[in-house]
């Protein structure tokens, strides 16, 4: 077997534990999709259905009561949640996100305090990166810490960030040495959600998502102990970038998920609509479009997979593969959202079917995480 061939390999197990979810989400979260996001709701019920089949154990490893399963496992998961709701597949998405940087640069004693109740799904993280005035520049940061005694003391406010009012706690970003410079001076702490001076701000109205809670934490004199650390000072640049680098495949996944689940029901739909006498998967105009999307989805999950394995060897040009896989995965959202409604006509239109409320979630993948503009300045870099 040549060594490409084994970068597509996938375990037995894998493809078994897949196709169970597969059925979960066709049988309990796709029902409940279409009222999710239409009352902005988010899913507790689901949440719960996932931590009991042990889904939201796929980020971690086996000492910290994960399913040591890898990263391809855990985005083969959020693509088969996301064919059937994006909002839902981001409950597994952010259990990664939100616990990376502890994982990746926490203390032994951080991992064991927080990892473990992550990985039964009793807690739920968040990630506190970006702020009204700094998205795609973490360099502009205004959210401080400063350092009394054994403790930090922080102030400021975040934006965008997923899971507010949901999480127990958030890792949250702040500059801690405001003379070092552009992105430097900046740590990364976790602070629970019940610490005084911890508040829940704004909550957005959204295109898409809607049953994922959105808005903007404050921090008004929050005291977080030096434990709570994570990596060391002023050094957090590094811890984001790092959990940026393999969390955004979660954003490639979530993006193919929709992309898959509009081509399919887009596909069926063809099959049964008829015009002019005759099914309209029999006119050529329909056949290549959806020609197109299955082929568009197809690529994407070779490029997807691929990253994955890298990023589960520890290959040195994770970052730039993730940064393509989600760049192309939500590109490719869009492009087949957007032929699914055209497909479907005026029905693609209206809420009775579901590639309206696709479409609307797809436009997402191609902002979070990282803009696609960021994309491919990161992909350039490595180029040059």
């Amino acid at each position: 077997m040549t060594a490409l061939a084994e970068i597509y390999t996938i375990p037995q197990e894998h493809l078994d534990f897949s196709e169970t979810i597969r059925q979960i989400a066709r049988e309990r979260i796709a029902p409940r999709a279409a009222e999710i996001d239409e009352r902005a709701e988010y899913p507790h019920d689901l949440r719960a259905l996932l931590s009991e089949q042990d889904i939201l154990a796929l980020p971690f490893e086996t000492e910290h009561g994960g399913t040591g399963t890898g990263t391809l496992m855990l985005n083969m998961a959020v693509e088969e949640i996301a064919k059937a709701c994006a909002s839902t597949a981001l409950i597994l998405m952010i259990q990664e996100l939100g616990t990376l940087p502890i994982k990746l640069f926490g203390t032994p004693a951080l991992q064991q305090r927080f990892l473990p109740r992550c990985a039964t799904g009793e807690w739920s993280p968040a990630f506190a990166l970006s702020e009204p005035d700094a998205g795609s520049d973490p360099g502009g940061m205004l959210t401080r810490a400063v350092r009394e005694g054994e403790e930090w003391v922080i102030n400021g406010a975040k934006n965008w960030i997923t899971n507010l009012g949901v999480a127990d706690f958030y890792i949250v970003f702040a500059v801690t040495n405001r003379e070092a410079g552009h992105s430097r001076g900046i740590t990364a702490f976790v602070v629970e959600a019940d610490r005084p001076g911890f508040s829940v701000g704004k909550l957005e109205h959204k295109l898409g998502i809607r049953g994922s809670p959105t808005g903007q934490p404050i921090f008004e004199d929050v005291r977080v102990p030096a434990e709570n650390v994570i990596g060391e000072v002023n050094a957090g640049f590094k811890v984001a970038m790092a959990t940026l680098d393999r969390s955004r495949l979660g954003v490639a996944a979530q993006a193919l998920g929709i992309a898959q689940g509009a081509t399919d029901y887009a596909s069926a739909y063809a099959r049964e609509r008829r015009q002019f006498g005759q099914p309209i998967n029999a006119f050529q105009a329909i056949q290549f479009k959806l020609a197109d999307m299955e082929t568009q989805c197809a690529a994407g999950r070779e490029l997807l997979y691929q990253a994955c394995a890298k990023v589960d060897r520890g290959d040195p040009d994770l970052g730039k593969y993730s940064a393509m896989a989600k760049l192309f995965c939500s590109d490719v959202a869009m492009r087949t959202t957007v032929e699914a409604v055209q497909v479907l006509g005026g029905y693609g239109y209206v809420k009775d079917y579901p590639v309206e409320r696709m479409l609307r979630d797809a436009k997402i993948t191609q902002i979070y995480e990282g803009t696609n503009e960021i994309q491919r300045l990161v992909i350039a870099r490595t180029m040059s």
